[in-house]
């Protein structure tokens, strides 16, 4: 699929930006389809199937939190942009914690929005690539159905834990810097730290790890980030 073919979905209730947005994403080679409020939007996302959705947060019916937690429950890689006038940091996390890619804070740049969503679908392309399932020593791990076994008994793990677990798989041998990770895993606009990355990595080891305190498979690259081992 290339950025020309790909299906964007609106789901905006403010009429003038919904109307600009249909214009800019056309001349941009983009299919476009949208929706006026968040009951037609939801319903747009399973009749459309598009490649990614664009997603306001305070609208009518269903909100975008909603619609952003709904969707994650059925199709972990499909890319949300997050576009909302609410800038608060608590709207911005809870946002990306429910499994948004990014998020945009009108007002906007159009080039900037652009630049964004062809981020995030290079992004899924990567991600498609991926397998659906991995197999090392006695973990298990079933991409498609969001599931983490241990020794054939399931692990409770966050929404976030699941995506950073299948970013590391899907580069597994690769050197990851913590940028890099952050972008992919919270996206660009998250203001976290290393140390939040860090936090994350932790719980992973003493889910998968045999002996956390001296990880085989999570491996810490000082200075840089990290590398699932091979």
């Amino acid at each position: 699929m290339s950025d020309t073919q790909a299906k964007i979905l609106v789901i905006e209730d403010d009429p003038a930006i919904r109307l600009g947005l249909r214009k800019s994403l056309g001349f941009e080679g983009f299919q476009v389809v949208d929706a006026a409020d968040g009951d037609r939007g939801l319903e747009m996302v399973f009749e459309e199937k598009p490649d990614l959705v664009v997603l306001d947060l305070m609208l009518p019916r269903v909100n975008g939190f909603e619609i952003c937690r709904t969707i994650r429950k059925h199709d972990q890689t499909l890319p949300i942009v997050i576009l909302s006038a609410k800038g608060q940091e608590m709207d911005k996390v809870m946002g990306l914690d429910l499994g948004a890619d990014d998020y945009v804070t009108k007002p906007f740049s159009t080039r900037e929005l652009m630049a964004r969503i062809k981020a995030a679908l290079r992004r899924s392309r990567v991600s498609e690539d991926a397998q659906d399932v991995y197999e090392f020593g006695r973990v298990r791990v079933d991409i498609p159905g969001q599931q983490l076994f241990v020794g054939g008994k399931p692990q409770e793990v966050s929404n976030r834990e699941f995506r950073l677990l299948r970013y590391l798989l899907a580069n597994r041998g690769r050197v990851l810097s913590r940028d890099q990770i952050l972008n992919k895993v919270w996206g660009f606009d998250y203001e976290g730290t290393a140390r939040t990355i860090d936090n994350f990595v932790n719980k992973l080891r003493q889910k998968i790890e045999d002996d956390p305190a001296d990880p085989r498979r999570i491996l810490t690259i000082r200075g840089v980030g990290y590398k699932f081992a091979e």
